[in-house]
């Protein structure tokens, strides 16, 4: 029998994870990350599934081990940009309620685990040490349902620098967003929410389009004013740069939500207009940070244009494939795949609320023998981590003919060896730790 050449390359030139545990003090078997990486400011760390604890731990290890050893400052998630503002704050000065921190603070239901909390704790003890540590989100608000938190945030800054103006955004912008569902505690309260959207008339839509757009023009026209009714000095610029920056996510969320409504009657091939606006989020973080890691699924850091048919038939430009075209060598992505293991997955039920939907964990199927995945399950490395571009011509070869990766339990279509530079494999996946109960609710009291 033919040995398998990719299989023979893994076992030779993967470099085996000891563990994927963040507290593990010896560090050694991620220093093959330093020659991965190179000199790159952003690296890029996906999810092959959300919600997976071996995931979050492996992003929290790496990116401790990036700050200690390579000059990272910065951690980027896929999450609301003007939301996670509250987070980075809590970073730099501390305070009580770390739990409804997050709450506020990181969208998509990410935070609600334990692995989240540890991972922003451990960040506020590096800041208490002065290393200095920052946390963005760089996704469009409220899990991409409403440009509204964009606009709160800007007028955190307007009520003090532009109080006339603030007084106008209150009585006569936030309203706009009363088709808002008052209930938005439901795991996926995004969903009622872009509905109620989509159901508004073309007018109300085009009067959001009109008032965000005056927001962020005076903003940026009035930002030397604000930067000086606001004290003056680095601190006021960042407050009113972030705040500038919020009421821009409030504009890409808009132009997001407008592209879905117009959806039913286009001709015209869809824009991904969502990880554009993150790669926009990560080049202006780069202006502040020397280097900083990226945390989102797998089909948002890839270089390679995003499709999954029939779900998403036409190939799309990622986050990855906008900050390679910027950034060139600058950029790394490292994808991530798994063998096998249970999924936290959820569903709604019949007597659940809109917005609404109940947990539950499933075994997931084996990987196709056919993908990426299951090739690199055979070679019985374990938990590992690979340059994909120091691959040998056959094992290249060999990889280029799979079919792609799993996305959860289903393969997404994808020239591998194209779409990540490395690939961070781990052999069992199983659920994150999260304190959401059996309604998707959170079970616990505010810490």
């Amino acid at each position: 029998m033919t040995a398998d050449p990719l299989v023979s390359w893994l076992r030779t030139d993967a470099h085996r994870l000891r563990t994927l545990d963040p507290d593990e003090p010896d560090d050694s078997d991620l220093e093959p990350l330093l020659g991965i990486i190179g000199d790159a400011r952003i690296v890029a760390i996906g999810e092959s599934m959300h919600r997976v604890h071996e995931f979050l731990a492996l992003r929290h290890r790496v990116f401790r081990f990036l700050v200690r050893r390579a000059g990272f400052t910065a951690l980027v998630m896929e999450s609301g940009q003007p939301e996670g503002l509250g987070v980075d704050r809590w970073l730099r000065h501390g305070g009580t309620g770390l739990r409804e921190v997050l709450s506020r603070g990181i969208t998509y239901r990410f935070d609600a685990c334990e692995e989240m909390l540890d991972q922003v704790t451990w960040m506020r003890e590096q800041n208490v040490r002065g290393i200095p540590v920052r946390f963005a989100g760089m996704d469009v608000p409220d899990s991409s349902a409403s440009a509204l938190p964009g606009i709160l945030a800007a007028l955190e800054v307007l009520d003090e620098a532009d109080p006339a103006y603030a007084a106008h955004v209150r009585a006569s912008v936030v309203p706009l967003f009363d088709h808002l569902p008052a209930d938005r505690t439901g795991l996926v309260q995004a969903a009622p929410a872009i509905q109620a959207y989509l159901a508004l008339p073309p007018e109300r839509r085009n009067e959001i389009v009109a008032a965000i757009g005056d927001l962020t023009a005076r903003m940026r026209a009035l930002r030397p004013d604000l930067v000086a009714r606001c004290g003056g000095g680095r601190s006021a610029v960042r407050r009113v740069d972030s705040a500038i920056h919020a009421a821009e996510s409030a504009r890409a969320a808009d132009d997001f939500l407008r592209a879905m409504a117009v959806g039913p009657v286009r001709t015209w091939p869809p824009a991904n207009i969502r990880d554009l606006w993150m790669a926009d989020a990560v080049e202006r973080m780069l202006r502040d940070e020397p280097r900083i890691l990226v945390a989102a699924a797998n089909g948002h850091v890839q270089h390679t244009p995003f499709s999954a048919p029939p779900y998403v038939p036409d190939p799309m430009i990622t986050l990855g494939g906008h900050l390679s075209d910027r950034f060139g060598s600058d950029y790394v992505a490292i994808g991530t795949s798994f063998g096998g293991g249970d999924a936290w997955l959820h569903r709604p039920d019949p007597a659940d609320a809109p917005g609404h939907s109940r947990p539950f964990v499933q075994p997931l199927e084996p990987a196709r023998p056919d993908s990426a995945d299951a090739a690199f399950a055979r070679a019985g490395v374990g938990d590992f981590v690979v340059d994909l571009r120091q691959a040998t011509p056959a094992a290249a070869e060999a990889l280029d003919r799979t079919a792609g990766l799993q996305n959860g339990d289903v393969l997404q279509p994808l020239p591998v060896r194209a779409a990540f530079d490395a690939i961070a494999f781990v052999e069992t996946v199983s659920p994150w730790h999260t304190w959401l109960d059996e309604h998707g609710l959170d079970g616990r009291a505010t810490a």
